[in-house]
This record gives C-alpha cells, structure tokens and sequence, in this order.
C-alpha cells in the first residue's frame, strides 16, 4: 500500500511540474533589489528559485539588478568597514543561494554608480566582475525593461 500511495504521490508530484513547464511561455526577467535588509534580500532569493521551478530553468531568462543599498547582497561582510554600506549580506549562506542560482543562469548585475559612490571596490564583492557591472542600476531597468523584460520588485 505505502509503495503505491509513493508511486502515485511521485506521478503527480512529476505531472504537475510537467503541466507547469507547459502553462509558461519562455519568460525574461528581471528582479529589482535596492534594499540592504537580509531578511528581504533572502526572500527575493527564494522568490526567483520558485519562479524557476515553476517556469522551468531552460524556459526562463533572470537577471537581479541590484543599486543603493541592494549591493549589499554581494558584499562580503569582512569588506564593510571603509565603505559607506550600512549592511554586508554575502555570508556563507546568502553565497551558497546565489551560487545555487548562478549554476540555472541566472545572472546578478551591479550598479557602477554605487560602487563608486558607496567606495566599494569589485573585490569587495562575492562573486562579481567586471562584466556583472552596469552603468546605472535604474537605467539598467529601464532598458531590460524596454527588452521585454518582466519587472519584479519582490
């Protein structure tokens, strides 16, 4: 009895995500951080690893555009003192969601205005290089947006 009550929760738990993959068209999007608390910034995190298992890994393009104090999702917490963050979230578990994240494409990409008017260096970030690095957080939106890009501000 308990092999079939598995064998049937196990079809239906594969059948439902089979019908969620087939319910979305490919989607592009992007998620909008600017907030330093790490309670909301691990809640974002979780919210784009349900959009992706709902909508599927290779039928999703994400991006997170992170400006002002949303940096802080990358910045490394011994990398706080000398620049003008209030908040480093990067410890070893908001680094292992992103990792997790990074590893289904999706990409994480930093304002060059706060960094230079925040005083963090790119090495002070988990993660991040120069290509993840745009000019302006807020135009950046505005242009993935205008790319038909989906806007999200969890």
């Amino acid at each position: 009895m308990k092999r079939i009550v598995l064998a049937s929760s196990l079809i239906l738990l594969v059948a439902g995500a089979a019908g969620a993959n087939e319910r979305y068209a490919q989607q592009k999007v992007v998620y909008h951080i600017n907030v330093d608390d790490a309670a909301t910034q691990t809640a974002a995190l979780r919210n784009i690893q349900n959009h992706i298992d709902a909508v599927g890994a290779d039928n999703i393009e994400v991006k997170v555009v992170m400006h002002g104090d949303g940096i802080s999702l990358l910045l490394e917490p011994d990398a706080l003192e000398g620049t003008k963050m209030k908040a480093a979230n990067a410890d070893q578990n908001m680094a292992a969601r992103i990792d997790g994240l990074k590893q289904q494409g999706v990409a994480f990409e930093v304002c060059a205005n706060t960094l230079k008017g925040r005083n963090v260096e790119i090495d002070d970030m988990y993660d991040l290089s120069e290509a993840d690095i745009v000019p302006s957080g807020v135009a950046e939106l505005s242009l993935l947006q205008q790319r038909g890009y989906t806007y999200i501000k969890p």
